[in-house]
C-alpha cells in the first residue's frame, strides 16, 4: 500500500506540474512573443547553429588533419612519434585557446548586428502601429516615415495613400452631414414657419401658402428620393439590365417632353444626331435617368440661349453631349462638379433648386454601365457634358 500510495502521488505532482505546459500550445506562447524578440531569436539561433557546428566539427577533424600532416613531413631518417603526442596537444590548446575567443568576439559582434537590425526592421511596424491607434482615436493626421528598406518603404508608402484616403474620406463624411443637415433645415424651417403663423392667427391660410407649403415639401420629397438613389448606386443594389438600346426614339421623346416645359423666352432645344446611328448597350431606365439629370440641369443654369444634344461614336463607344449656353463653371471648381452635396456657390444653387446629388447619381450610373463622364466649361459661356455607353460587339463596324 505505502509503494502504491507513493507511485499515485508522484504521478499527481508530475500532472500537477505539467498542466500549465500542457494547457498553451506552442503556436499560443509563440503568439505572445513580439516580432522583435522572433527575428531576435532567429539571429541568434542561426549564429548559435553555426558557431556549433564550427567547433564540433573543428574539434573532431582538426586533430588527425593535424596528425596527417604530421605523417607526410616524416621520411627516412627524421621521425616525429616520440613528440607526436605532445605537438597534438599543443595544437589542441592553441585551438581551444583561438576558437574560445573567436566565438566570443563572434558571438558578441553578431548580438550586436543582430539586435541593430531587428531594430530597423521592426522600427517602421512600431511607428505604424502607434499611428493605428491615433486614427482609433480620430486623429488621421499622423503618416509614417520613410526607410532605407525597399519592402518597408512601400508599406509605408501604401499606408500613408490608406491614411490620406481614409482622411478625404472623413471629411467628404463630415461635410455629407452639413450639407444634409442644411438641405433638410431649409424646407422644414419654411414649413414650421407657415404652420405656426396659421396655427396662431397671424396669418390666413391661402392658395399661394399651400402652393409655397406643397414646394417646400416636393423639395423634401426630392432630397430624400435622390438620397435614396445614391445610397443604392453607390452600394450596388441598385439593378443594372443592359441590353441593346436605340438611343433616338429616347432622345426625341425627352427633347418633346422638356420643350414643352419651356417658356417662350427659355432656351432652345436642339437634337443632333446621325440617321445611321449603331444600338447602345444600356439599361432603358438608367440611361433616360441619366439624360434627365442632364437635361434637367442644363434648363435649371440657362436662362437663355441654347440647349443641344449630339451623338456620336467613336472606338466601339456611343458618346451624347448635352451643351448648353448657361452660367457655366470656373475651372477651379471642374473637378468637384461629380461630387456629393458639391456646390460652386451654394445660394445659387439654392435658388435655382439643385441639391448637389444628380451629378453624383448620373455619374455612377454612367459607370455601371461601362462608360464614363466628363465636362468641360467656361464662366458665364456654358458647359458641355459628355457620356460614353459601350456598342455591342455585333454592332461596330
Amino acid at each position: 500500500m505505502k509503494a502504491s500510495s507513493t507511485v499515485l502521488y508522484g504521478r499527481g505532482r508530475w500532472r500537477h506540474l505539467s498542466r500549465p505546459l500542457l494547457d498553451h500550445t506552442y503556436p499560443e506562447l509563440m503568439a505572445k512573443v513580439d516580432l522583435r524578440s522572433r527575428l531576435f531569436l532567429s539571429h541568434l539561433l542561426v549564429m548559435l547553429i553555426g558557431v556549433t557546428s564550427l567547433v564540433i566539427i573543428g574539434k573532431i577533424s582538426s586533430p588527425r588533419f593535424f596528425v596527417r600532416s604530421l605523417e607526410q613531413l616524416e621520411g627516412p631518417g627524421f621521425r616525429l612519434q616520440y613528440v607526436r603526442t605532445r605537438l597534438v596537444e599543443g595544437f589542441e590548446i592553441a585551438w581551444n585557446r583561438s576558437t574560445f575567443w573567436s566565438v566570443l568576439a563572434g558571438t558578441t559582434a553578431a548580438v550586436c548586428l543582430s539586435y541593430w537590425v531587428t531594430k530597423r526592421i521592426t522600427q517602421p511596424l512600431t511607428e505604424m502601429e502607434e499611428i493605428t491607434h491615433k486614427f482609433a482615436k480620430g486623429n488621421l493626421s499622423e503618416r509614417m516615415s520613410s526607410s532605407e528598406i525597399h519592402e518597408l518603404n512601400q508599406l509605408a508608402m501604401s499606408f500613408n495613400q490608406m491614411a490620406s484616403s481614409l482622411q478625404d474620406v472623413e471629411q467628404k463624411r463630415r461635410e455629407l452631414i452639413s450639407d444634409l443637415t442644411h438641405e433638410l433645415r431649409t424646407p422644414i424651417t419654411v414649413v414650421r414657419g407657415y404652420l405656426e403663423e396659421m396655427a396662431e392667427g397671424r396669418i390666413s391660410p391661402s392658395p399661394d401658402i399651400y402652393q409655397q407649403l406643397t414646394k417646400e415639401t416636393k423639395r423634401l420629397e426630392r432630397l430624400i428620393n435622390n438620397l435614396q438613389e445614391l445610397s443604392k448606386v453607390e452600394s450596388g443594389y441598385l439593378p443594372i439590365n443592359p441590353q441593346p438600346l436605340a438611343l433616338r426614339p429616347l432622345l426625341e421623346s425627352l427633347v418633346q417632353r422638356f420643350s414643352d416645359q419651356l417658356l417662350e423666352e427659355g432656351p432652345m432645344l436642339e437634337l443632333d444626331f446621325s440617321e445611321e446611328l449603331p444600338l447602345a448597350l444600356a439599361d432603358v431606365d438608367r440611361t433616360e435617368q441619366i439624360l434627365v439629370n442632364l437635361l434637367g440641369n442644363a434648363i435649371r443654369y440657362t436662362k437663355h440661349g441654347l440647349i443641344k444634344i449630339e451623338v456620336y461614336t467613336h472606338g466601339g463607344y456611343l458618346f451624347v453631349d448635352v451643351s448648353d449656353t448657361g452660367i457655366g463653371i470656373s475651372e477651379a471648381d471642374l473637378p468637384h462638379v461629380f461630387e456629393r452635396f458639391w456646390r460652386a456657390d451654394r445660394s445659387r444653387s439654392r435658388n435655382y433648386g439643385g441639391t448637389g446629388i444628380g451629378l453624383a447619381i448620373t455619374r455612377r450610373l454612367v459607370e455601371l454601365q461601362g462608360g464614363e463622364i466628363f465636362v468641360s466649361s467656361q464662366l458665364g459661356k456654358g458647359s458641355t457634358f459628355t457620356f460614353s455607353l459601350p456598342i455591342p460587339s455585333s454592332q461596330i463596324i
